[in-house]
């Protein structure tokens, strides 16, 4: 069941995300899907979802990607959208003092060079505390977090988002508002 979980997680990403047109989905600007709308289209797409699956994915994740509306008929992903189809009208907020970023060792030397970068997403994605951010680093290899500035940030005029996960989002994060924690 865990494996069917995982499997279906990924693809509910990867359609409410970034390709909602490979199964002939359609998302609002907001990014919500019809939910019977998904589970037809996926059917046809050879993947199995029904409306229980779908609710054990989004019970059951720790990360809180996915919402069903609140009459049950819609589904979106709540950010790390990279289709322009979707622009998610987040409401500014003030950032704490801190925030973190977690990445692989790996990508510190880009990171350094060209800050922190939004890639194909809408948004740079930064987390409110230290696990967090040290366990998104962990999927890409060694792991390194990165101390980000935010309030300052802020005060010089950069724009913040939470998502409605706690997720943290705003364009982009110049290198000098950030610095590598070291490493336990």
């Amino acid at each position: 069941m865990k494996k069917q979980l995982t499997e279906t997680s990924k693809f509910l990403s990867y359609v409410l995300r970034h390709n909602p047109g490979e199964i002939g989905l359609t998302l609002s600007s907001e990014g919500w899907a019809d939910l019977s709308e998904l589970i037809l289209a996926a059917r046809k797409a050879g993947h199995d979802l029904d409306v229980e699956l779908i609710r054990a994915v989004i019970d059951g994740s720790e990360k809180k990607r996915f919402a069903i509306s609140e009459d049950g008929r819609l589904i979106r992903a709540l950010q790390g959208h990279s289709t322009d189809a979707v622009d998610i009208r987040h409401q500014p907020k003030t950032p704490p003092e801190f925030l973190y970023h977690g990445t692989a060792t790996r990508f510190l030397g880009s990171i350094l060079a060209e800050g922190l970068l939004p890639g194909q997403r809408h948004h740079t994605h930064l987390a409110g505390d230290i696990p967090t951010a040290f366990a998104v680093g962990q999927r890409y290899g060694k792991p390194v977090v990165l101390k980000v500035e935010a309030l300052r940030m802020h005060q010089d005029g950069f724009v913040f988002f939470q998502a409605e996960n706690g997720v943290w989002l705003t364009e982009k994060v110049p290198a000098s508002y950030f610095s590598p924690m070291p490493q336990a």
